[in-house]
């Protein structure tokens, strides 16, 4: 197949599966750097064109966002609502990650000579993405890396003091513990509500808990076990004036929500772009603020560690799968193509919806705080007598539903967690309901 222009490529995929595509990107016909780019530009477009036709249409379903569904690779009939542990990559972001691929491939001295200038623009584009600057922008592998990074950074002393909620995903945990057991400082859990009433019952916890000793609190921002969004703006203009810092754990964060750094006024902030924001796995953010980076040290050390005066510094890591890191960039134009408030509203008109027709079903319980200040795009619920595991096993063998178990039978939140993303549909979100209400009508 010759390749002679847009329309010839757009023709040349339309009815294709993904299996079909994937296939055809491995086989020996690969489409040239050329043929990719004008893909993307036509996928492009089409987003173009549906935001002019539907500028003013705020329905949380429909026809704009059926169309932009299409934009991603699902296997036929899968209905893809655990983004929350992995996400799936939208078309732009696929190509643009085989492309530059190719290019180690075929072009080795293009990844030293040309590929650094598009990391820095990727960088560039993160930071505007989260209202930071680019000198607070590290890029990392995953959320946990960043945690990391934070807690082994910060100078600590025996008896320093740390708070983590009751709510903490373990690469938020470990890192404070193996520090514990390393230097002595001591870690104290904040019990969190499931789920809490207000920002008032979050706040206030953690302000009783802080001590002359305290340094630092390590919170989840978007809780996975039970979807609440921390309020991370008065946690920090309340410890701010403690002088203690504050970094937020918000694996699920970016993508899901339309994040401001300047307005949230945290110090340090994780995030895991392969979730919700469609990135490939294998890439992070971490945001360290200008004012408190002379506070942290490089927990990895390469060249450059002891020159840069900004969040470079900790990020000399060497040479790295630049690829993954271009189709980072290519992830936040196709988000920045919808709009980013668009894709918040949309999540949560979602989420809002789902919370309120499970509070119709009888026993169940919702982990997830209906509050949309308090909740994203993760709805956490449990229902009496039916095994969490035995929903998600059912919908997933009856609609090919795709959900997740979470949480502990021990600790109260053992229960199903589910993502609603802007490619979630209304039908789909009523299959996941209907599925559950038979499952409660014929329990035994």
């Amino acid at each position: 197949m010759k390749i002679k222009g847009q329309t010839v490529i757009v023709d040349a995929f339309k009815g294709y599966s993904r299996r079909d595509f994937v296939k055809y990107f491995f086989a020996g016909s690969a489409l040239t750097l050329s043929a990719l780019n004008k893909l993307n530009a036509s996928i492009y477009q089409s987003i173009t064109s549906l935001n002019e036709r539907y500028i003013e249409d705020e329905s949380p379903d429909g026809v704009y966002w059926d169309a932009l569904s299409k934009h991603f690779l699902f296997q036929d009939g899968l209905i893809m609502m655990n983004n929350g542990t992995v996400g799936p990559m939208p078309k732009p972001v696929f190509h643009t990650l085989m492309k530059y691929f190719r290019v180690q491939v075929t072009n080795p001295f293009d990844v030293y000579a040309f590929i650094p200038r598009k990391i820095e623009e990727v960088r560039t584009k993160l930071a505007e993405f989260i209202n930071a600057s680019p000198d607070e922008v590290v890029i990392t592998r995953n959320t946990t890396e960043g945690m990391n990074f934070v807690a082994n950074g910060l100078d600590l002393e025996e008896g320093d003091e740390v708070l983590l909620s009751s709510m903490e995903h373990p690469g938020g945990t470990h890192p404070w513990r193996l520090k514990e057991k390393r230097f002595g400082i001591v870690i104290k859990e904040v019990p969190i509500g499931l789920p809490p009433k207000s920002v008032d019952e979050i706040v206030s916890a953690f302000e009783k808990a802080i001590t002359p000793r305290t340094k630092i609190i390590s919170i989840s921002h978007t809780v996975f076990i039970s979807g609440l969004i921390a309020p991370l703006k008065e946690l920090s203009q309340m410890t701010h004036e403690k002088d203690v810092l504050v970094l937020a754990d918000s694996a699920h964060g970016i993508g899901m929500l339309d994040l401001d750094m300047k307005r949230l006024g945290i110090d340090f902030f994780a995030s895991s772009p392969y979730k919700w924001l469609g990135a490939p796995t294998g890439v992070g953010l971490l945001y360290v603020r200008k004012e408190v980076q002379d506070r942290l040290w490089p927990t990895i050390a390469s060249s450059g560690w002891n020159r840069y005066n900004n969040a470079r510094k900790f990020e000399t890591l060497s040479q790295r799968a630049d690829a993954l890191t271009i189709a980072l960039g290519e992830a936040i134009d196709f988000q920045n193509a919808i709009g980013r408030e668009r894709i918040e509203r949309r999540i949560k008109t979602l989420a809002g919806y789902l919370k309120r027709e499970l509070k119709k079903i009888p026993g169940v319980k919702l982990h997830t705080s209906e509050d949309p200040y308090l909740s994203g795009g993760l709805t956490a619920f449990s229902v009496e007598d039916i095994d969490p595991e035995k929903i998600v096993n059912y919908v997933r063998e009856k609609y090919n539903i795709v959900v997740r178990t979470i949480g502990n039978k021990i600790q109260g939140t053992y229960g199903v967690r589910v993502s609603t993303h802007v490619y979630v549909s209304l039908k789909h979100i009523d299959m996941l309901l209907e599925g559950i209400r038979h499952l409660v009508k014929n329990k035994k």
